[in-house]
């Protein structure tokens, strides 16, 4: 794609200038007059082998270490703040953003100074929902954005943030996620525009527009898809290829052709058997030469090698990278300097072509001189100063958490609640925590729940808090390492005393005698050490326990079996047996202070093993009197908000979707107190509530809400602000209805159960209002158009309500009936509108073949004649309105 013209303008007289001060001829490269295929055509014959290398090489770094030699240049790094740890919240945002271009702008010195042909790096980083650094403002996450319903919105939320990351000297964020979240159970729900790939299209389209406007590279991700069957994340995904030209690759397509992005990331997982990071058919055939991609592909963090320790298609790491290129990969992304060495042998050895390593050069380097970074390296710091932590962008937060809560339920008009209240008990640990979601930074100065509603409230006012039984119940802990100790050398050290044997029988010599500071392994990928086989082998460790003053009353295994325990040279858990994982305590007496024998002994012959040795010393407060508490505190209030949250996130996918811990009992115990009781649910997914639902008066879903969050939940609880957030997902009624999403094709028969219902809890796109709304009128002119065509859908829609209040106007079409069969109703347009008390707009919506379009039986994109149903309403249940356009 071009630069944006104000950014060329500036490159230009930039260039002009300098060219005015040089006093000798430039080389054609550093020419900003020559046309940019010739520069880099130019600087392309100029490089070395190395250093063309170090340009399809990023990691997360700086010059810190002066054992990371950068003397050939590099892709790029992700720059933390400061050198030695990063600035306290206390630090002013402004002097934060400062610091933080001071020293990028430093780095960047380095390579255009230091280094032979002076070529820049980009320097990335992550902003999902907000730079996640200090001193930046931090949005509600991507999933709240997506409940907005409101893309202009959106794009001036992704505005702000570009132009924070912009300030700092930032040039690409791997950012946004548009992938579909077609199971959410997947822990990274969070993070995507939800399950619908028109919605998540738009709004994945809005927020490129916005970076790559501002100079700054997009980067979505994970092509094609980073979830598969039980919502695992980076699960291998065999999805026909009807199934990911309708599904999956609209939102990439999308951000490419229309929203111009620069940059692609690949996913984790294998499709139809062939990891994504060197699928061929994936990065060169779709991407590159069916949409005309002319940007780079990256992987993700660590996943060129993952061809190699995980999906076992390739004998090493070299030969994972020599393929990768050659199926499109540009730029290899790693976590650390260090893992440079095995990718730098593939080209050292010529195992890469040199038209394939040029190839992706070359992309590289014209991103890089699009971006102007050879004229105007730097950024002025004084402009990150003014541009981090404004009001403006955290009264933007605080509109946009506000968009983006979702009124689930309100009984008998429970919200909003009066002000004049005299006393509100609010429980749980997410009414204190203002936790902001992944890939966030610490925002500039977080507001909680509990704060937002005292300031709503008179002094006079009693507001009291509980913690309740929190997010999650432990009942063991991993025994800490200063529990442990054993003989090493004559001596009593530290840590338990671990032999590691080649076998699954504990027989003959270890092959490795080492000290393990604590029982707390996850063998995933690899062994517990060199010369062990990753799938054959046994342990043993010994040495001493001690007790700490609270006593121990449990003690066990939670991990792989098997294993046996013996404390005292006394076998008091014997699971000697490979069946699954699990958590298996034991009953014991040990006496505060105490110290004892202990021999942990396990066996290992599949891999992918984990071993925890636990107890319940130091677990914490009884939660059922923290339960207890809560209780009592309700009955001494007139009304009663439970804060309950999810625990979620990367690599923490969901087997339940209940409220994790003892949540749902809290609730049902202060529901039987008969007083008023709300319930405020923080998560990135959805949640089953049919246990619980009945008997509670209002719920409202307000996501990760941003720092400016907990201000905004409050305006909605004590009625400022009359929310109007629609469901990005469907919710369903329990696991076993999964995957559940609205837009699904015709069964065959059926789509209930024996014991439950196909329906959804909540579907796709619901939210109520404090206001009620009515349709009428619909009109759909022409009524018959030609392929090629184009309609206008209108409908009137009337606040019939007392408030006034936004309506999210929700469009869906079917295809009545086609040559393939096509999704019982797809979502093709939206429209937030506010309306004051009996107010009412037009509102008018286009259709034309992009909305029409279908793939036939040898998949090509055509519009078939025929009838198409068109449905408004105000979710994708709840149609107010119908009619059908026809196509000649």
């Amino acid at each position: 794609m071009r630069a944006p013209r104000f950014l060329l303008a500036s490159i230009l007289l930039a260039g002009a200038a300098a060219l005015a001060r040089q006093p000798s001829p430039l080389l054609p490269y550093r020419d900003p007059r020559l046309p940019v295929a010739d520069r880099v055509r130019d600087l392309v014959g100029r490089m070395t082998l190395e250093e063309k290398f170090w340009q399809l090489f990023m990691i997360p770094g700086s010059l810190d270490d002066p054992a990371h030699d950068y003397a050939h240049g590099v892709f790029g790094l992700q720059i933390s703040t400061v050198q030695d740890g990063e600035p306290g919240k206390s630090m002013p945002a402004s002097a934060i953003a400062r610091a933080h271009a001071e020293r990028i702008n430093g780095i960047q010195r380095h390579f255009v100074e230091k280094t032979r042909l002076a070529i820049p790096i980009i320097a990335f980083d992550e902003a999902v929902h907000g730079l996640a650094r200090p001193g930046a403002t931090m949005f509600p996450q991507a999933i709240a954005l997506a409940a907005t319903w409101d893309q202009a919105l959106v794009g001036r939320v992704a505005t702000a943030i570009a132009s924070e990351t912009a300030s700092r000297g930032i040039r690409q964020v791997l950012s946004p996620v548009v992938n579909i979240a077609d199971d959410i159970r997947w822990g990274r729900v969070e993070e995507t525009y939800g399950e619908d790939p028109f919605l998540a299209a738009g709004m994945g389209r809005v927020f490129v527009e916005a970076f790559e406007g501002a100079g700054v590279v997009t980067t979505p991700k994970h092509f094609v898809a980073n979830v598969g069957e039980g919502g695992r994340d980076s699960y291998p995904i065999d999805h026909s290829e009807r199934q990911l030209r309708e599904r999956y690759f609209p939102p990439f397509e999308t951000a490419v052709r229309q929203a111009g992005a620069r940059s692609i990331m690949t996913a984790y997982n294998s499709v139809d058997g062939s990891p994504a990071t060197q699928n061929p058919r994936l990065l060169n055939g779709i991407l590159k030469r069916e949409w005309g991609f002319e940007g780079f592909v990256i992987s993700d963090a660590s996943a060129t090698g993952g061809a190699t320790v995980l999906h076992m298609t390739e004998p090493n790491t070299p030969a994972a990278a020599q393929h990768a290129l050659e199926a499109g990969l540009d730029v290899i992304f790693q976590s650390s300097y260090e893992q440079y060495r095995p990718y730098w042998e593939a080209f050292r050895r010529g195992q890469i072509a040199g038209t394939v390593i040029d190839a992706a050069v070359s992309r590289v380097l014209r991103v890089k001189f699009e971006l102007g970074l050879f004229e105007q390296p730097y950024v002025d710091p004084g402009g990150a100063a003014r541009s981090n932590g404004l009001d403006e962008h955290r009264a933007l937060a605080r509109e946009a958490a506000r968009a983006a809560i979702v009124l689930l339920r309100n009984e008998r008009g429970t919200l909003p609640l009066d002000s004049t209240v005299k006393s509100i008990a609010v429980i749980g640990p997410d009414a204190v925590e203002a936790r902001l979601g992944g890939y966030s930074g610490p925002g500039v100065s977080t507001t909680s729940i509990l704060d937002g509603i005292r300031e709503k409230l008179e002094p006079s006012a009693g507001v009291r808090h509980e913690m309740g039984p929190g997010r999650s119940t432990r009942e063991v802990h991993i025994v800490p390492a200063g529990a442990l100790t054993s003989i090493s050398n004559g001596r009593r050290v530290p840590g338990l005393t671990g032999e590691y044997f080649d076998n699954i029988r504990l027989t003959g010599p270890p092959r490795i005698v080492r000290t393990d500071p604590r029982i707390d392994f996850r063998w995933t990928l690899n062994s517990p050490g060199r010369g062990i086989p990753f799938d054959w082998y046994s342990a043993r460790w010994t040495g001493s326990i001690a007790v700490p003053p609270e006593g121990v009353r449990r003690i066990g295994i939670e991990g792989d079996d098997g294993y046996r325990l013996y404390l005292d040279d006394r076998l008091v858990i014997d699971n000697w047996k490979k069946q699954s994982y699990g958590t298996r305590l034991v009953e014991v007496s040990l006496e505060p202070g105490s110290t004892h024998e202990l021999r942990l002994e396990f066996f290992e012959s599949r891999g992918n093993a984990r071993m925890k040795l636990v107890w319940d010393a130091g677990v914490g407060s009884d939660p059922a009197q923290a339960i207890e508490r809560a209780v009592s505190l309700a009955r001494q209030s007139e009304v009663t908000i439970v804060t309950a949250g999810l625990e979620e996130g990367e690599f923490r996918d969901r087997a339940f979707l209940s409220l994790p811990g003892r949540q749902e009992e809290l609730i049902e115990a202060i529901a039987g107190t008969g007083k008023p009781l709300v319930v405020v649910l923080v998560g990135g997914s959805a949640i089953t509530m049919s246990t619980w639902l009945d008997k509670v008066d209002a719920v409202i879903h307000v996501w990760y809400p941003g720092e400016e969050g907990g201000g905004a939940v409050a305006d909605v609880l004590f009625g400022d602000y009359n929310p109007a957030g629609r469901l990005p997902i469907t919710f369903p009624m329990a696991e076993g209805q999964l995957p559940l999403h609205y837009n699904h094709k015709p069964t065959g028969r059926g789509d209930d159960y024996v014991d439950l219902t196909g329906r959804p809890l909540f579907p796709f796109g619901f939210g109520l209002s404090y206001s009620t709304f009515e349709y009428s009128n619909l009109r759909i002119e022409p009524a018959e158009i030609r392929p090629d065509g184009r309609a206008r859908v209108s409908c009137m829609v009337r606040n019939t309500g007392t408030r006034g209040g936004d309506e999210v106007v929700q469009l869906y079409v079917r295809d009545v009936l086609a040559s393939v069969a096509r999704p019982v109703i797809e979502l093709k347009g939206f429209r937030r509108i506010h309306l004051a008390p009996g107010a009412r707009q037009d509102v008018t919506f286009e259709l034309g073949p992009e909305h029409l379009s279908m793939l036939d039986r040898e998949l090509r994109q055509v519009v078939e004649p025929g009838a198409f149903r068109i449905m408004v309403g105000a979710s994708s249940r709840d149609i107010r309105l119908r009619g059908e356009l026809t196509v000649r």
